[in-house]
């Protein structure tokens, strides 16, 4: 939850105060708290069905938060924030798909999971390289590779789900949930 609470504050930060450090700051705070309390949970066998839900709620949040933010005080261009957003809304409307099927979620693609912290880790970097240091210049290339690669490999699982969706919409009827007491399986 302390993560949820950090999106508005790393928002005013980065558009309100221009504190880019303190913006930065956070994002890798954030980072490394989701990190270590995800391994943490699997090691003590703390998991719980909330957090799965909520843990990656959280991470698109924390990029849509970031895309917004960096799209107003003009560090990355609007396309790009377009084109990441739009994946994350076409992935949610193929769960439609497995919902009316009466179907779980499909499991998870690692290599989405390597995209996200690929996009993940360029924020931070992407801001280190808009604050006045010696370092900018690197780390700002750096974070444009990281979002570059991100982007290509985060659009690309997005096409894996969206085929995983439709073979599933191929093979498996529609529960007629009224007639038969069935209920889909919620996500």
């Amino acid at each position: 939850m302390i993560r949820l609470l950090g999106i508005p504050v790393f928002l005013y930060l980065l558009i309100a105060t221009d504190a880019v450090w303190w913006a930065f700051g956070l994002l890798v705070t954030i980072g490394a708290t989701d990190w270590l309390d995800g391994k943490l949970a699997r090691l003590m066998d703390q998991t719980s069905k909330l957090g799965a839900i909520l843990d990656p709620l959280i991470d698109r949040l924390y990029l849509l938060s970031a895309l917004v933010g960096f799209v107003i005080i003009g560090i990355i261009p609007w396309w790009v924030a377009v084109i990441l957003i739009a994946r994350d809304g076409i992935l949610t409307l193929t769960m439609f798909v497995y919902r009316r099927r009466g179907l779980p979620p499909p499991d998870v693609i690692y290599l989405g999971k390597a995209a996200t912290f690929a996009l993940m880790s360029a924020f931070p970097w992407i801001l280190a390289g808009h604050a006045d240091w010696p370092g900018d210049t690197a780390a700002g290339a750096f974070g444009y590779a990281f979002l570059v690669w991100g982007t290509a490999v985060y659009v690309w699982t997005g096409g894996l789900y969206v085929w995983k969706a439709m073979a599933v919409a191929r093979t498996f009827p529609v529960v007629d949930r009224a007639n038969t007491g069935h209920s889909a399986v919620s996500p």
